[in-house]
């Protein structure tokens, strides 16, 4: 099986792109893969910014070994 890679940089092009070449005999299946400069900026969520706060507040714990942190958890 051969694999083509298309770089599309008009991104309202992409759904006609995927479209088009779908209709190519031959073409078993189109995946659409976003680049990492697309990709999600995490320190911009939600998560990132409570785990951040969590650090600034001492809310943290530390562990010598993975039994330490059971013995932690679990008392």
């Amino acid at each position: 099986m051969a694999t083509i890679v298309l770089q599309v940089p008009d991104e309202s092009l992409v759904a006609k792109v995927k479209q088009a070449c779908k209709m190519l005999m031959g073409v078993s299946s189109v995946k659409v893969q976003k680049t990492a400069s697309d990709a999600e900026d995490i320190t911009k969520t939600a998560h990132y910014k409570a785990a951040m706060d969590d650090v600034k507040n001492g809310r943290v714990y530390h562990a010598d070994s993975v039994d330490d942190m059971f013995n932690q958890i679990l008392g």
